[in-house]
């Protein structure tokens, strides 16, 4: 990259910085990670911004690699905690269902695996339609919408609110 390109860079990460660090932490939970992760994904386009910079949309290409890239990392984290279980014997804290009085998104996202939780952002939080998020994740159309359904089918018991007769 020469120096002309600079400029081009800065101002794409000014402008996907904070929406990339929203959607990270959105699928992750953490802030210190999805920088991080954000951190490598722009390192990377660094590297590779004669070619990227020519793409429709670079901000895209920066949110796959991130967003891969945070799945597999949770991934990791999700088989290291079930080797600890095993090896400890200590149980695996599962999410409980609202109390009627608040939802918890973020507690029910958790409760969800990694790619699922991906697909439920990309999808519903950043507006971006089935076969986007196959591209930038790089599986078929066809796991995106099980993915979803799937996600979907979790997160209604543990985002349904009951409502409370008020003669109760």
């Amino acid at each position: 990259m020469d120096r002309d390109q600079v400029p081009d860079v800065a101002v794409l990460y000014r402008r996907s910085w904070p929406r990339l660090i929203g959607v990270l932490v959105s699928i992750g939970g953490s802030r210190p990670d999805a920088e991080e992760v954000a951190q490598d994904a722009y390192v990377k386009l660094l590297g590779r911004w004669d070619s990227i910079s020519k793409y429709e949309d670079p901000e895209a290409w920066v949110r796959s690699v991130a967003v891969r890239t945070l799945i597999s990392r949770l991934r990791r984290q999700q088989v290291a905690a079930k080797a600890m279980t095993r090896l400890t014997g200590r149980r695996v804290e599962v999410v409980a269902p609202p109390d009627g009085e608040a939802l918890d998104v973020e507690t029910a996202l958790a409760a969800l695996p990694p790619a699922q939780r991906a697909v439920v952002v990309l999808h519903h939080v950043m507006d971006l339609p089935l076969d986007q998020i196959a591209e930038e994740l790089q599986v078929p159309v066809g796991t995106v919408k099980s993915r979803l359904a799937r996600a979907r089918q979790a997160l209604q018991p543990l985002l349904e609110v009951k409502e409370v007769p008020e003669n109760a």
